[in-house]
């Protein structure tokens, strides 16, 4: 008689392996390098005839528009490939590199941004004071956070101890400054579209979660006021702490500026520049970029707003005897169709983070996404045509409807230190191979023993 039995009773079938990529497998064996060595300044210089052949071949458009191109020997500044390098496109999210620089050098890369709640005209009133970090927890601080380093939570439970040790017993009111940043909200340049779809909100000085309505959102509706949604976070959280220690808060907030010369009472501080630019230019931030640019026109005596961004990033560039003339600067992320910069710039911009004799500019190089492995090009540079730049390649995307760009830096077979830049503009949207072009470009440098 035959037995009915379950397929379970049977001895199981081996799950399919997953195949992943070489460069993303566990080593066999660990490397007997004892550390990582320094660039031989002798290697060889790419022969630009040699680059030429290469990327000639690999910057072609699928479909309409051009690819602008420029390859630069970063230790010497040598032109090394160059097609149309001076012509100036619309860069998308490449903008982000210059508003590193702006930040890094006008701020300076330990600097940290204060929260800060202050005592209001009355002894009732405290005034919670927006200092420019975005990124802030409803929960408590977490030191060791980029996102979240600063938590209201915290901020409330030490500011009902400020008060208790004044005897204050309340109904305590709270107002809300965020009068740093000046301006509209919103650059007018940015499509509503753009706004809608969460690609960034309206600006603040203070403000949960980049600007999102929790840690790592992606996409959709986002905050139309981040400083009064973390204005009455920060109330809530005041009135819990506030009830263990016999301090009632009124939940109503209001806008007001805090007086000149109030007492801090408690404050709460950032991840710093550093920290923040590399989250910006990993993760292609647009609020957060914009943020920066105008805390980087404040540190220089300049209002943090829109336009006091863009003149701050064109300073900054100034400064490092970048050719900023020709630029044209809508906004400082990359959002804006009004953006021209070309890819000359660019590839300079990069040299001066890798290169440059501002050291400061060096804290921006952890920022950069690793090809095949982290940030905007996790998922990029896995075919057989790109895979020679996985793990070798560090650079900055940019994508809009038409556009797409790709700025950063790598060593060539021969060791020989490369910055980059090239830009694709009035191209097919949607067409998947424009990416493929800039990421064979770039694995042909990484891989290219051109001398």
């Amino acid at each position: 008689m035959g037995l009915n039995v379950a397929p379970a009773f049977f001895a199981p079938h081996e799950a399919p392996v997953a195949t992943l990529p070489p460069w993303q497998r566990a080593p066999e064996q660990l490397s007997t390098s004892r550390g990582v060595e320094p660039l031989d300044p002798s290697a060889p210089i790419p022969l630009p005839s040699k680059v030429a052949a290469q990327l000639d071949a690999a910057l072609k458009p699928d479909g309409a528009g051009t690819f602008t191109a420029v390859v630069l020997d970063a230790l010497s500044g040598d032109v090394v490939y160059e097609r149309d390098g001076g012509r100036n496109r619309v860069p998308a999210s490449n903008m982000k590199l210059l508003t590193a620089v702006a930040a890094l050098q006008a701020a300076g890369p330990e600097t940290r941004f204060a929260t800060e709640v202050l005592a209001g005209p009355k002894p009732s009133t405290v005034v919670l004071r927006g200092g420019g970090d975005v990124l802030l927890a409803s929960g408590p601080s977490a030191p060791e956070e980029v996102m979240g380093r600063a938590g209201l939570q915290t901020l409330a439970v030490d500011t009902v101890e400020a008060l208790s040790e004044q005897g204050v017993t309340g109904p305590v009111s709270v107002q809300l400054d965020d009068s740093l940043f000046t301006g509209k909200p919103l650059n007018p340049a940015w499509s509503m579209e753009d706004v809608d779809a969460g690609e960034t909100a309206p600006l603040f000085p203070l403000a949960m979660n980049g600007g999102r309505e929790a840690p790592g959102a992606v996409g959709g509706p986002r905050p139309e006021d981040a400083a009064l949604d973390a204005a009455r976070t920060f109330t809530t959280k005041l009135k819990s702490a506030g009830a263990a220690a016999g301090i009632t808060v009124r939940t109503a907030v209001v806008r007001a500026k805090a007086p000149a010369d109030a007492q801090v009472l408690a404050a709460v501080e950032s991840a710093t520049v550093r920290q923040q630019v590399d989250l910006m230019l990993e993760t292609s931030d647009n609020y957060l970029a914009e943020v920066l640019g105008r805390m980087a026109s404040y540190a220089s005596g300049g209002p943090a707003s829109n336009d006091g961004a863009t003149a701050a990033v064109r300073a900054q560039l100034g400064q490092l005897g970048i050719d900023t003339a020709s630029m044209r600067l809508s906004d400082v992320s990359g959002l804006s169709l009004e953006n021209r910069v070309s890819a000359r710039q660019f590839a300079e911009v990069v040299r001066e983070i890798t290169s440059g004799p501002d050291t400061r500019l060096r804290a921006a190089l952890a920022g950069f996404p690793v090809a095949g492995l982290t940030g905007t090009l996790d998922d990029r540079y896995a075919d057989a045509s790109t895979a020679s730049g996985a793990g070798l390649v560090r650079a900055k995307t940019g994508t809009l409807n038409s556009v797409i760009a790709l700025s950063g830096y790598v060593v060539d077979a021969d060791g020989r230190l490369l910055v980059f830049s090239f830009i694709g503009n009035g191209l097919t949207p949607g067409a998947a191979g424009n990416k493929v072009a800039l990421d064979r470009a770039a694995s042909a440098l990484a891989s290219c023993g051109c001398s």
